[in-house]
């Protein structure tokens, strides 16, 4: 069967150091999570039911085997380039009392010395896209020249082969070699998307506004735009509405991934009422609705799979907020 979703991009480790503990590369104030965007989506995507499928490269080596292990224990189909030449990715976080964290480096300086900096088009050749709904990807992987071509590659075989294109920001000035680049390199690759999602940071840093109305109309191919402000709460603009949603009030352990998960729960969504439900506010409300209860309970538990709901969960957890809510 094929899945419906495919996401691409890095798989790497999240190394979340203690809060309030000096960073130091010992064994003593941290700890490894599964991590990366494209994984953390399509994780998340898969424990809530939609088959899904991820597309990254991996170090041969044991954080790889490690990575692959955990993608495959949550039921998403895997399609793995192996780089025997470079390492697995390790990105450096740490967080502050309130689970907002900051990403400060990896575990080797070089950014270009990962295996995702290395996703080759010709893996993408082996992809088969047909059947795919949706292809997820992220910009990191614009850093680097080769997966920039691989990134275009799927981009060009999704979209003739009749998938939606959903990309993320995920703005990361730690995995750019020149910085000076990105803006350009990174606003004409969203410029394929049909559903694009970022945060209001992302938004005033790339487009100098927060209005997702706005942003809509800059990107004419962009069915609708998903803008995210934390605690605050998301907006989705479409062509023809714009709702506006709070978000949950919980006590957040970790907000590594909340982005990604609410995200999921979005694709979630539209894989299970269809792309057309974009065009009604009411249903826009609730899709906003059960992804901000998705991407809330991703940060009560440190880790950004691990921690990501079942369907139950998510169910009980909008049930318990209606009845409180009156």
């Amino acid at each position: 069967m094929t899945e419906p979703v495919v996401c691409l991009g890095e798989c790497l480790v999240d190394r979340l150091f203690q809060v309030g503990v000096a960073v130091q590369n010992n064994t003593q104030n941290w700890t490894d999570y599964p991590g990366g965007a494209p994984a953390n989506v399509a994780a998340a995507i898969a424990k809530l039911g939609t088959p899904t499928r991820v597309v990254s490269a991996l170090g041969q080596d044991n954080l790889g085997d490690w990575l692959l292990q955990v993608l495959q224990k949550q039921g998403v189909q895997c399609q793995i380039q192996r780089v025997v030449e470079a390492l697995t990715r390790t990105v450096l976080v740490t967080r502050n009392t309130t689970g907002d964290r900051k990403f400060i480096g990896f575990s080797t300086p070089d950014p270009t010395a990962f295996a995702d900096a290395y996703l080759s088009p010709e893996w993408i050749d082996t992809v088969d896209f047909s059947g795919v709904d949706y292809l997820v990807m992220g910009t990191l992987g614009l850093a680097y020249p080769t997966t920039a071509r691989a990134m275009a590659r799927a981009r060009d075989r999704a979209q003739q082969a009749g998938a939606k294109l959903v990309i993320d920001l995920n703005w990361r000035p730690v995995f750019w070699l020149v910085l000076e680049t990105a803006p350009k390199t990174i606003r004409e690759f969203l410029a394929a998307a049909n559903l694009l999602k970022l945060s209001r940071e992302e938004a005033l840093w790339l487009l100098n506004t927060d209005d997702a109305a706005d942003i809509c109309r800059q990107f004419p191919r962009a069915q609708a735009v998903l803008l995210t402000d934390g605690g605050n709460g998301s907006t989705c603009a479409t062509q023809h509405h714009s709702v506006t949603l709070p978000a949950f009030a919980v006590d957040s352990l970790d907000t590594t991934g909340a982005g990604d998960a609410f995200l999921a729960g979005v694709i979630h969504q539209l894989c299970q009422r269809g792309w057309d439900c974009l065009q009604h506010a009411e249903q826009i409300e609730e899709v906003l609705r059960y992804a901000s209860a998705v991407g809330a309970l991703t940060t009560l538990k440190p880790g950004a799979i691990a921690a990501q709901p079942t369907p139950h969960e998510v169910a009980a957890f909008l049930h318990l907020h209606n009845l409180t809510s009156g």
